[in-house]
């Protein structure tokens, strides 16, 4: 490799977008949702991709909680508490869809809405 090449690279690494937690966030939670929808998709075949997909989302949810009941967290109140709320019922209603007894729709409607809020969130006023 020539050294402007190697250069090249370098600057062109410092010169990616800088991400926001927000971005971040949203980004994170796209890929769980489409792991989730994928998964549920195939059917019976895609019972093992969906079991990793649910974890995954619920560690996700886990870690939104633990956020929104930080001291620390500036979030309004009634948001705090919807985020808690959404974290319980994502871990009962996972364990609902494992056992067959229900689809993983409202799921993939719940990551879809905060995606929306993230988005909305994220334009100017």
């Amino acid at each position: 490799m020539t050294p402007n090449t190697l250069a090249q690279r370098a600057y062109a690494q410092a010169s990616a977008p800088i991400r926001t937690p927000r971005g971040t966030e949203y980004d994170v939670i796209v890929r769980i949702t489409h792991r989730l929808k994928s998964a549920a998709q195939k059917g019976k075949s895609g019972f093992n991709e969906l079991a990793q997909a649910l974890h995954t989302n619920r560690q996700l949810w886990t870690l939104l909680a633990a956020d929104a009941a930080g001291s620390d967290n500036q979030l309004p109140a009634e948001l705090r508490a919807r985020i808690l709320y959404l974290a319980e019922f994502t871990q009962l209603h996972s364990s609902k869809v494992l056992s067959g007894k229900v689809s993983v729709r409202p799921l993939l409607e719940i990551n879809t809405a905060v995606l929306k809020g993230l988005r909305q969130g994220s334009q100017p006023s």
